[in-house]
């Protein structure tokens, strides 16, 4: 077995992909684990910019929770209405390009593209952040403890979607469990106390007041908390990956995951008030996650609250696999419009989109890197893009109804329309209050990825402008070309690539370039090798020609020589053969045929349509 089957999997076959197709069960785990473990960050994102506000600030958290609730609710009736119009995928790129045109849907991907980045970004910094409150000790290795699971998340994916939902399951499912159950004996203690119930584990002082409740506060709260409704959109984006029926299947999935966030944040919200939590400063010394501090007052620090915090880790840290799923399958749909690599729409071993996967991986753990792994610093830029690519979602879908028509149609454009105003209030207030400590960031990078996947698409069009013929086949001037062999010395790929220039030109130069030490040598091997073995088999004999290089430069005279031919032979065409030595190993292979590929890109430059270069591999063994 070899490194890369033991890593990512042994091949799979382009007729398993329904295998690899999932159920709602594995579903939860693939598509809404971003989406359920905001419910870890989200509030305390709101909450961390209420700690000015003393204990007065604990109050605004529960409206605060209904109000991203209800957001969360708008939502997720478009996005039920998404899959069914768009079973194919592509979520809110395909919806805004195809119902408000190319630009909306460039808009709606980049802004999405940027979300995702950062969606494994903060899940990743946030897991290891309920690891350092769990763990203190471990607060100055966060940016390498990020990094590790950053590579472990890219393994996993690397070996498939149905893999990557079975790793996933246990964890995602011992994290909900063990949340819901302290939700519900936090809620029956509240209850029983009347509403004010002691906590078992003495909770940080609360802060002092700094400064006056206001709605500027207030909005700002509201837009780091929003941080919650990342990751909505990615069972609508994934919609292919579900097995029959197709539409039944991600809507069930999509609906368990809405209802098991709303109960969340709802239940965080609640009891958060109840027990008096306030928000410790990230990055600072003492700091405790929010769910570390409400489990501790719920549970105590007993066996249950490090099991649910190990989940709690795990389940953040593996949050990212929501875009590990969702940014390869949304670069394919770029790539299928030309707006990126092509390569990006290519299924890799394990029939997954692999070229996704490692960018994917790359630009995070930049951003990690930039941000030292502490979740705070990144949430600034989190929400603009997610809610930016909801609101162009939205409105695609009302011109959707508009085209299509139908029963029901103008209920769903209400539903719709409501949404992309709702969405689109919440960019304008996400922008306004996150601008200057961040989110400027994402606001210059969405133009700047459209400027890109235009530059991609200009290329593919020019490349489809020059290649494309509608004339048949032209079956004139079909002599022998010209036929120019470069080589250094007389060797088993030399005399393999002149075997094959005989076959099928008459016509072979072959060029040898004197850097000073003299030819001697090489006419006598010439002469011996090649000329007297011609004339004996009644063969055209091949024509040496030695260049003389007074600088030492190789590949300048060569050349200068074969467009010196191309201008002197205006009606003949001219193939340059290069022998090339491949090797087992890719960096021996590139160390041996630097030079030959820099020939090859000089000649096709600046030479014309006349002349064709052709590798002559010599496959060496050992």
């Amino acid at each position: 077995m070899s490194i890369l089957d033991f890593l990512i999997g042994k091949p799979l076959a382009s007729d398993q992909a329904r295998a690899e197709q999932i159920g709602a069960s594995a579903g939860i785990p693939i598509f809404g684990l971003d989406a359920l473990s905001s419910a870890a960050y989200g509030p305390e994102a709101a909450m961390t910019l209420l700690i000015p506000l003393g204990a007065a600030g604990i109050a605004y958290i529960l409206p605060i929770s209904l109000s991203i609730i209800i957001l969360l609710t708008i939502v997720y009736f478009s996005y039920r209405q998404t899959i069914h119009a768009y079973p194919g995928g592509g979520g809110s790129y395909t919806v805004a390009r195809q119902n408000l045109g190319p630009t909306a849907g460039l808009l709606a991907a980049a802004a999405l593209m940027i979300d995702y980045v950062l969606v494994v970004a903060v899940g990743i910094s946030a897991g290891v952040g309920a690891l350092v409150s769990a763990v203190p000790s471990l607060q100055p290795h966060t940016l390498v403890i990020c990094l590790v699971i950053l590579v472990l998340i890219t393994l996993v994916n690397l070996r498939g979607v149905r893999e990557a939902g079975l790793v996933f399951m246990a964890p995602t499912y011992l994290f909900l469990g063990s949340l819901l159950t302290a939700i519900l004996i936090g809620v029956v203690k509240a209850v029983a106390a009347g509403g004010h119930p002691i906590p078992l584990v003495t909770l940080p002082a609360l802060p002092l007041v700094n400064a006056a409740a206001s709605r500027w506060v207030i909005l700002q709260a509201f837009a780091s908390g929003c941080t919650a409704m990342t990751g909505v959109e990615a069972v609508s984006n994934g919609v292919k990956a579900f097995r029959e029926p197709v539409i039944a299947t991600a809507r069930r999935t999509l609906t368990i995951i809405i209802a098991l966030l709303i109960v969340l944040l709802a239940g965080v919200a609640y009891l958060v008030g109840a027990y008096g939590i306030a928000a410790t400063d990230p990055g600072q010394p003492g700091y405790q996650s929010l769910l570390s501090m409400l489990l501790s007052a719920i549970v105590g620090r007993g066996v249950f609250y490090y099991v649910s915090m190990g989940a709690i880790l795990v389940v953040l840290a593996l949050s990212a696999n929501t875009a590990f799923a969702d940014f390869p399958r949304l670069c394919r749909a770029i790539a299928q419009n030309n707006y990126l690599p092509h390569s990006f729409a290519t299924r890799g071993r394990r029939l997954v989109y692999s070229q996704g996967i490692w960018v994917l991986a790359i630009l995070a753990g930049f951003l990690l890197v930039i941000f030292g792994g502490v979740t705070d610093r990144l949430i600034p830029l989190f929400a603009v893009g997610a809610f930016l690519a909801f609101t162009l979602s939205q409105a695609g879908m009302v011109g959707h109804w508009r085209r299509v028509g139908g029963p029901g149609a103008t209920r769903n454009m209400l539903v719709n329309g409501l949404g992309a105003v709702a969405t689109g209030i919440t960019v304008i207030v996400v922008l306004a209050a996150k601008f200057l400590e961040g989110a400027w960031i994402t606001v210059l990078l969405i133009p700047t990825l459209l400027l890109l996947m235009r530059a991609v698409r200009w290329h593919y069009h020019r490349v489809f402008c020059e290649i494309r013929s509608g004339s048949p086949l032209e079956l004139n001037n079909l002599e022998p070309p010209l036929v120019v062999l470069p080589f250094h010395n007389w060797n088993h790929i030399v005399k393999k690539s002149l075997r094959f220039a005989l076959k099928i030109s008459s016509d072979v130069r072959a060029v040898h370039i004197d850097t000073g030490e003299g030819s001697e040598i090489i006419h006598q091997e010439w002469t011996r090798f090649v000329e007297e073995p011609a004339r004996q088999a009644g063969v055209a004999v091949p024509q040496l020609v030695v260049l003389e290089s007074r600088y030492r430069t190789i590949l300048a005279p060569i050349v200068d020589y074969v467009l010196e031919l191309e201008r002197t032979c205006p009606h003949q065409q001219i193939a340059v053969l290069i022998p090339e030595l491949v090797e087992r190993h890719l960096y021996h292979h590139l160390l041996h045929n630097k030079r030959a590929s820099v020939l090859k890109a000089l000649l096709l430059l600046k030479g014309n349509q006349r002349i064709i270069v052709i590798n002559v591999p010599w496959y060496l063994q050992s």
